[in-house]
């Protein structure tokens, strides 16, 4: 930290250039990067400074700043800091205004939703209904991954909305965030998602970016470099230079003005510190007037810090080593009840320490956050990061242990009175301390994040927080003695969290995905998401408890479908099942119908007919006890909402397509009056496939827009939109001026695909590309590519729908291509897959049966293919006949082209099937 300002002069004119386009109506994104010391942090002040003393006019500008320590724990943290700056656009009225200073005036990390709902109305049912659904999840362990993506998607955009609100309401809005690379998950997807909204918005942003180990900095990273391809209009990047030699004399002038300074000082300072501007300032501060030409020139930043703590007396040096101990700040009380002194005592030392030797500076009360304003204490701020980790690393491993265990013991103390709860921000310094004590608090660190990943989850929606707790948790909890049932706890629960809260973004056998992991050195068990689970299926029975066991079970029955497939997948889920039809007591309807809609949606890509008999199990175990329907249990309504849209689909996919119409109607509705609507992109995706296949078209094109939209407004990446997106381009490609489209969303959609990773769509989205490419006659050789790949992973994972898809597909290929043998290989299997296995989801069997057709006929086998032309005719007429509605019905055997090439001029069936 420097205490002159001098130079800068590019890297200044580089900030007031983005402030002037933004005036003129241009937004953008300035990162300004320095190295460690090279004085980012007080450029962005002296820039913020000289903007509020009017001297970048046009706009307005907000610095604020990713707190250390606890800013990759602080949802939406620098915004939220933002947002409280600007207040509400005025004018808000009373009520609003005294809401907002309420919900600004609580803990930051707990206070974002209420804020949020004081900033724009109408959100705060919105949240209610989000906490409630968070608080269920919590407490039964069962957290349905595919919703709680689009939740947290939601809030984040809301966020973004506030934001804008704010940049509108008045001159156009320049956010400078410091230290970016220290912000939490959320707030990086936040940026993330805000950047494509900024060309039409007063708006602009100057992001702050120095050093950092942490997980979150390498995140940042590959955002700017997903940045530089895809929104490089908006994007600008400006690094630090050192200091040139005439401003290191300039520093050393002002600083020493009046006095005798050696004629060769400030060249000698500029060669040994290459102009780095804190290393600068340390020497500054070790050289005296008294010392005349005596100028000893550290070797190297460390040393300089090293020589500047070596002039502090032992009691002094003690005080700082506990504060470093602690962080980039401490508080008074903290460092007095550690060190056994008087709280006056060690005010009137560090004071002392302040005036006579820098280091460490009071943070004045009107920058203390709010959160620690009533906590009786003096905030300190190290000069910089540097003097902070030079003075930490003066003691023992040992010692250090034991010190951040007697901090978090300090910290603790800190509120009024036992019954008050400790402010969220408290809590993470807490159970921080608690981890970094080692071993001997391993079970409170367990404890502690546990609880705060409960805590965040529920209270601020913040989903990536609660999993950075998690993993913390789990680490703690193995330090914990091997096969004790307090570690097989901790660990169990922890597990069954993480899992939980990252399902949504398994792949490949690990929890990494889009959001960045956790803080520091924080990791999960090598062997990644399985592995993980199958330790916490262990733990629950050696605890021995059978609601523990199957909830374990069944867990680990989803993981398995993330790793190894279909089949070990379903093997556990139906063990799962039958532990929690053999567990008795409270909790175990609950885990059992659960386990009974995952089972049952998986089945059916082995077995549809077994697959629906679980799914209509499950639906009369949830009409049958009351207390499945009563509860209110979020958990257990989007288990139920699965489970309704999953016999619709298996209805259909078993050509039952008058009751599959009926049920997935009254599903829609219903999803569309619920608040977060989770679920609706699903049911409007099997409701599309219903219209497409009775040759509804506009209705199947109105429900895949319908999905689209409320995805695209919610935000962020997902399976379901890459799979809406397919189907809507496979519509497109019936019209031939609509080619284009069609081929733009087919690939937009596999690359969402390739992102999102799900493993039960990746299969069929290829799928849909390859046979899209076949039918426009567009890169044969890809689609043969496509349909191999496919073959490939669907062996392994036993995607057995997916499979027989592609050979029919590989099939169609081959013989437009002449290879009629080879068809007809391909067409053979596909055919014997369907009489190992029946009708199959996703499939349509009179499609398998026709294209297989084709191939026989093409290499001279006409009496086989008459036999599955006769086959798909037959399947038609039992699909027609199920069709209730006349008009419907004529419409599926009229309009839908392949059933007009099988039936020709078939008479229109009866309901009952009947008639050619």
């Amino acid at each position: 930290m420097t205490t002159y300002f001098v130079d800068r002069t590019e890297s200044l004119g580089a900030l007031a250039g983005v402030a002037t386009a933004l005036a003129t109506g241009r937004s953008g994104v300035l990162v300004v990067e320095g190295e460690s010391g090279m004085g980012k942090s007080t450029l962005l002040a002296e820039f913020a400074r000289r903007s509020l003393a009017g001297r970048q006019p046009g706009c307005r500008v907000v610095l604020v700043r990713a707190t250390p320590g606890i800013g990759t724990r602080r949802p939406y943290g620098p915004v939220m800091d933002a947002l409280h700056q600007l207040r509400p656009p005025a004018p808000p009225g009373p009520s609003r205004r005294a809401r907002w200073g309420r919900a600004a005036g609580r803990s930051a990390l707990a206070a974002a939703p209420d804020v949020l709902s004081a900033a724009v109305p109408g959100l705060g049912m919105l949240f209610a209904a989000g906490r409630e659904f968070a608080e269920a999840a919590v407490t039964t362990g069962s957290i349905p991954g595919d919703s709680l993506a689009p939740m947290q998607t939601t809030v984040t955009q809301q966020v973004i909305d506030a934001l804008l609100e704010q940049a509108r309401a008045a001159e156009p809005l320049l956010l400078v965030i410091d230290d970016v690379q220290l912000c939490d998950v959320t707030t990086l997807e936040l940026l993330h998602l805000l950047l494509p909204r900024l060309a039409d918005e007063p708006l602009s942003l100057v992001l702050g970016l120095g050093p950092s180990t942490a997980a979150n900095a390498e995140a940042l990273e590959q955002l700017l470099r997903m940045w530089r391809g895809t929104h490089h209009h908006l994007l600008a990047e400006h690094v630090l230079p050192p200091l040139p030699d005439w401003a290191v004399r300039e520093l050393v002038e002002t600083r020493w003005y009046g006095h005798d300074v050696p004629v060769d000082f400030a060249d000698r300072l500029a060669t040994a510190t290459a102009g780095r501007p804190l290393f600068v300032e340390q020497c500054l501060k070790l050289w005296q007037p008294t010392d005349g030409a005596d100028v000893p020139m550290p070797r190297d930043l460390p040393a300089a810090v090293e020589d500047r703590i070596q002039r502090l007396d032992e009691r002094s040096r003690e005080l700082l080593v506990i504060g470093a101990t602690m962080g980039e700040f401490f508080f008074s009380r903290a460092v007095a009840e550690t060190a056994g002194l008087p709280h006056s005592q060690v005010q009137d030392l560090l004071n002392r320490i302040e005036r006579e030797h820098g280091l460490i500076h009071e943070r004045h009360p009107a920058d203390v956050p709010r959160w620690a304003v009533h906590l009786h204490t003096d905030w300190y701020d190290f000069e910089h990061r540097v003097l902070q980790y030079g003075i930490r690393g003066r003691q023992s491993h040992g010692a250090r242990l034991g010190r951040h265990a007697r901090i978090a013991d300090a910290l603790l103390g800190l509120r009024d009175s036992s019954s008050e709860p400790l402010p969220r921000e408290l809590r993470v310094l807490v159970a921080d301390q608690l981890y970094e004590a080692g071993p001997s608090q391993a079970a409170r660190s367990a404890d502690a994040h546990h609880a705060l990943a409960r805590s965040v989850a529920v209270d601020d929606l913040s989903f990536t927080q609660a999993e950075q707790h998690c993993r913390t948790a789990i680490e703690s909890a193995r330090l914990l003695p091997e096969g004790s049932a307090e570690r097989d706890r901790r660990l169990l629960e922890s597990v069954e969290l993480l899992l939980s809260l990252t399902e949504v973004r398994w792949r490949g056998g690990t929890t990494g995905a889009r959001a960045p992991g956790p803080t520091g050195p924080r990791t999960p068990a090598p062997g990644g998401i399985d592995a993980l689970a199958a330790e916490a299926e262990r733990a629950a029975h050696r605890l021995g408890d059978p609601l523990l066991i199957a909830r374990a079970t069944l867990q680990r029955g989803k993981t398995l479908m993330a790793v190894r497939g279909l089949r070990p997948s379903l093997d556990k889920l139906e063990e799962a099942v039958r532990r929690a039809q053999a567990c008795e007591g409270p909790g175990c309807a609950a885990t059992l119908f659960v386990a009974m809609v995952e089972y049952g949606r998986q089945l059916p890509k082995r077995n549809l007919a077994a697959g629906l008999r679980v799914l209509l199990d499950a639906e009369e175990l949830y009409a049958s006890d009351p207390g499945l329907g009563e509860a209110g249990n979020p958990v257990l309504q989007h288990a139920r909402n699965l489970n309704e849209m999953q016999i619709g689909v298996n209805l259909f996919d078993s050509g039952r397509l008058g009751e599959a119409r009926h049920r997935l109607v009254r599903c829609t509705e219903r999803l569309r009056a619920e608040p977060f609507g989770a679920e609706l992109p699903i049911a409007l995706n099997y409701l599309a496939q219903l219209h497409l296949a009775t040759g509804s078209d506009a209705e199947a094109e109105e429900a895949l827009r319908e999905a689209l939209t409320f995805e695209e407004q919610r935000g962020g990446s997902s399976g379901w939109h890459a799979y809406n997106n397919a189907l809507l381009a496979v519509r497109a490609a019936h019209d031939p001026a609509r080619r284009s489209e069609a081929l733009d969303r087919i690939r937009a959609a596999w690359q969402e695909t390739e992102e999102t990773c799900l493993a039960n769509l990746v299969p069929i989205v290829r799928n849909l590309y390859a046979d899209l490419l076949l039918q426009l006659d567009e890169d044969p050789r890809l689609a043969h590519h496509l349909a191999d790949h496919t073959l490939t992973e669907t062996r392994e994972s036993g995607m057995v729908r997916s499979e027989i898809a592609a050979y029919g597909l590989r099939s169609r290929i081959r013989l437009a291509a002449g290879h009629t043998d080879l068809a007809t290989g391909d067409a053979r299997q596909a055919l014997a897959l369907l009489a190992e296995h029946g009708d199959m989801p996703a499939l349509r069997t009179e499609e398998v049966l026709h294209d297989a057709a084709r191939a026989l006929l093409a290499s001279g086998a006409h009496d086989e293919a008459e036999v599955q032309l006769s086959r798909a005719r037959r399947e038609v007429l039992r699909k027609a006949g199920s069709i209730e509605d006349d008009d419907l019905r004529t419409r599926f055997l009229t309009a839908v082209p392949l059933n007009r090439v099988l039936l020709g001029e078939v008479a229109t069936p009866g309901p009952e099937g009947s008639g050619r």
